[in-house]
């Protein structure tokens, strides 16, 4: 694509994703991945730094955008249930980027698409859950939360993404929270796991890849932010029931299409 176009283009592109993870209620990296690489070209590592980079920017938005909705309060008194999660959410993190650094190119491709594949059938099946009550209590709980986190961590490091498709289903199955307040407490949890994951992909010389692309970094990341608020605005406008099995089969196929390519 010419270096002129890429800009615009990656400006759109953020912001039909950001649109499409606005209403579903999530941030929709896991779409923007297999757009860097198929659409722009970005080889896997690269692509996975870059989603990294715009996914960061686009939380630190939403969690005061979601404010409104859920007080900064409501999110403070569940402090113990993001605690237990970030305890295994960080060390996860850093485990998945290293990990990610170490892959070859070929064995990345097959572990993004696996990765996505598991995505996709969890926002057909797991999205819009109701649970009400933890599903465990006590020190089980917590170990579950720990074990939980850390593989959430990984996935998020692996792929670039928030991990809100794993950790609100997570929320509310394993801790029973309530889907609104689950939104706010993932941003929570992935705040502090993404900057840990961003802090070891930025010892390595890969993280150059952000220099080079400053410009398409910026465009994407603010199509994203718009995104973002103009589905957050469709809610209750366009099904969201119809709209989830559409895209899992869209995250399926793009899953599909990279391990062929890798």
């Amino acid at each position: 694509m010419n270096a002129a176009l890429r800009p615009p283009f990656a400006f759109s592109a953020g912001g039909i994703i950001g649109t499409l993870g606005g209403l579903i209620g999530l941030g929709g990296a896991e779409f923007r991945l297999p757009v860097l690489i198929g659409m722009f070209g970005f080889r896997a590592l690269d692509a996975v730094i870059v989603n990294k980079a715009v996914s960061l920017i686009v939380v630190a938005f939403a969690l005061p955008f979601r404010a409104s909705v859920v007080p900064f309060a409501d999110i403070a008194s569940h402090w113990t249930v993001i605690a237990n999660l970030l305890a295994g959410s960080l060390v996860g993190a850093w485990l998945g980027a290293d990990l990610a650094l170490k892959l070859a190119s070929r064995a990345l491709f097959r572990v993004i698409a696996a990765l996505l594949l598991l995505i996709a059938i969890v926002l057909a099946f797991g999205h819009g859950a109701t649970q009400g009550h933890p599903l465990l209590d006590g020190a089980a709980l917590q170990v579950a939360g720990v074990v939980a986190g850390l593989g959430i961590g990984i996935v998020a490091s692996l792929l670039g993404v928030a991990g809100g498709e794993l950790l609100i289903p997570t929320l509310i199955f394993l801790f029973g929270v309530d889907v609104k307040l689950a939104g706010s407490l993932s941003l929570a949890v992935s705040l502090p796991t993404m900057l840990i994951g961003f802090a070891r992909y930025s010892q390595d010389r890969s993280f150059g890849v952000l220099a080079r692309n400053r410009g398409f970094l910026c465009a994407m990341a603010l199509g994203s932010i718009a995104g973002a608020f103009v589905g957050s605005r469709l809610l209750g406008i366009i099904p969201v029931d119809l709209l989830l099995p559409l895209l899992a089969l869209l995250l399926a196929a793009s899953a599909i299409k990279l391990w062929r390519d890798g």
